[in-house]
């Protein structure tokens, strides 16, 4: 097979006029066979030519027989999370996203669903499966602390008691982690982040090498409409293909960042994928190729937030993670703002962590930026 970038960039070969890029289809419907037979395309929102280019490319990369894009990586989570039906019962991976945490708290309950929270899936036992669970989903490693789960062995016991495996795989992407392969039943990607990168289009995926579960992904694009417009198909599409360029720079300098600030007297403990103990550094580097490039910390007491936001210039202070550039935000107020005040203390959403999401730029630049920072807070 070959490699990950050589995918990225010759997945699709729809090229015309001889063209070393596909066009974009703009169509929103597309011309029928005169004798009632379905044509290969027939409306934008069931499918298109550009939307099928980017999806094989994920497809690929995943290594799954099966992706669909959607408006938004909460479009994807929801056609996922939306599959637990009246009377189930969903166990939800904590801290997970606030997107993720709403649909289970709000979304979920007004189709008679039930949601249960997994603070710790290291205790996952058959005994948790008792009421009625169809599904399983996580995200390892989680948002914002950065724990890691060990999907394989999650995988293995909600498959024995009949329940599915979602794993939302935003902060890893297939390039540093495949949950496909290790057991998991869907994927879901914020493609917002890592997968475009460039901060300037909305965009989720799932995956999956199931094709009853992909019919239902895909209905959730026909009938809710949710679907990713072409040019965004077409942007997404070019930008993969620069995925692995861009994360092994981004985390190249995460990594020497972690290192250069975690004795700093501002920094009262730092959290990375494998940091909360020796067997979730084995897991993560059993079931990933690598840690990311997001980091949280909590600044320790007697140091001002406000004054180190403020004084950052490189670092902006804003959601999401993935692109290009460098950010910071608090979880929670901010990512985890949905949270209630009892789940934020529960499940470790501190409210001096400061989550960091690290770009392409020149190293030595965010090192001064972020420590000039730190010492004025």
């Amino acid at each position: 097979m070959a490699g990950f970038t050589t995918r990225a960039i010759h997945a699709v070969h729809n090229l015309e006029k001889n063209a070393i890029v596909p066009p974009i289809y703009l169509a929103s419907t597309f011309i029928q066979p005169s004798d009632g037979t379905p044509g290969e395309y027939e409306y934008q929102r069931g499918s298109n030519p550009t939307r099928t280019a980017v999806e094989t490319t994920l497809a690929q990369l995943e290594n799954a027989q099966y992706s669909y894009v959607y408006s938004s990586g909460m479009g994807a989570s929801s056609a996922a999370l939306g599959l637990v039906r009246n009377g189930e019962t969903l166990l939800m991976g904590m801290p997970s996203y606030g997107g993720n945490y709403r649909f289970a708290t709000i979304e979920l309950p007004k189709r008679g669903a039930h949601v249960k929270f997994i603070a710790d899936f290291t205790t996952l036992s058959d005994e948790d499966f008792s009421d009625n669970v169809t599904m399983v989903f996580l995200e390892t490693p989680t948002n914002p602390t950065l724990k890691v789960s060990d999907i394989t062995r999650i995988s293995q016991i909600a498959h024995r008691n009949g329940a599915i495996v979602v794993v939302d795989n935003t902060f890893l992407t297939p390039y540093l982690q495949r949950p496909l392969e290790l057991g998991a039943d869907i994927t879901v990607q914020s493609a917002t982040k890592y997968l475009s990168g460039h901060a300037d289009l909305l965009g989720g995926v799932a995956s999956t090498n199931n094709p009853e579960l992909a019919e239902e992904l895909h209905k959730a694009q026909l009938i809710l409409g949710g679907i990713l417009p072409p040019a965004d198909s077409y942007r997404l599409l070019q930008n993969v293909k620069t995925l692995g360029l861009r994360l092994e720079r981004q985390q190249e300098n995460a990594q020497r960042l972690i290192q250069a600030i975690k004795k700093h007297p501002a920094v009262d403990c730092i959290l990375y994928p494998g940091s909360a103990s020796a067997e979730e550094t084995k897991i993560q580097s059993q079931q990933a190729q690598g840690q990311g490039a997001v980091f949280s910390f909590i600044l320790a007491e007697g140091h001002d937030i406000q004054k180190f936001i403020e004084a950052l210039n490189i670092f902006s202070f804003a959601v999401s993670l993935g692109g290009i550039e460098s950010l910071v935000c608090l979880p929670a107020t901010m990512t985890q703002g949905a949270y209630t005040q009892e789940h934020l203390d529960m499940f470790g959403v501190h409210p001096r962590l400061i989550r960091v999401a690290v770009g392409i730029e020149d190293y030595e630049d965010l090192l001064e930026d972020f420590t000039t920072a730190l010492n004025a807070s």
